[in-house]
């Protein structure tokens, strides 16, 4: 039995690549929009004011406006040392929103007296959280304020310098 078997002629198989570049098309999207994009700010701070200068002090030496900030509370000096305005920490954290509405009226005031003031020195304890830090420098930096139907950022005190609060003497250091 001689059974001759017919072969096909051999021809060449494309590549189907259609259900790998529907993915592609799906997937390329989707990874994408999954992203996240970060936004890097950039913070200028200024030096802090040299307590012990050799320049003699005379009275037309700008005054300094101070925010000391401890774990108990938040205090505005104005001069330097001299007690402003205190805010008390509550059971939510620094009440930032109190501070920001008297440094508005504090602002205003500087204004109508005609003093450019536009500079605030942070004081900060050595116990201070970072996030702490961040959200005093927005506060005092501006404000959010509605200009002609839009919400804009309205000016406080941009040029901020960090510096160590001021240590609290017990009686027997004294």
């Amino acid at each position: 039995m001689n059974i001759r078997r017919r072969q096909k002629p051999k021809t060449e198989s494309e590549l189907d690549i259609t259900s790998f570049m529907n993915l592609m098309i799906v997937l390329v999207p989707v990874l994408l929009l999954s992203l996240v994009f970060s936004q890097v700010r950039i913070l200028n701070l200024q030096l802090p004011i040299m307590a012990n200068t050799a320049q003699p002090l005379d009275k037309t030496k700008k005054k300094v406006l101070e925010l000391v900030i401890t774990k108990q509370h938040l205090t505005l000096n104005y001069p330097a040392g001299v007690l402003l305005k205190r805010f008390n920490v509550t059971d939510h954290g620094y009440d930032f929103s109190a501070l920001s509405v008297y440094l508005q009226d504090l602002k205003l005031t500087f204004q109508q007296q005609k003093i450019e003031k536009n500079n605030i020195v942070i004081l900060l304890a050595p116990d201070i959280d970072y996030q702490t830090i961040v959200s005093a420098m927005d506060t005092v930096r501006s404000f959010k304020a509605v200009v002609a139907a839009n919400l804009v950022d309205a000016e406080l005190f941009p040029l901020i310098s960090l510096g160590d609060a001021p240590i609290k003497q017990t009686g027997a250091q004294q």
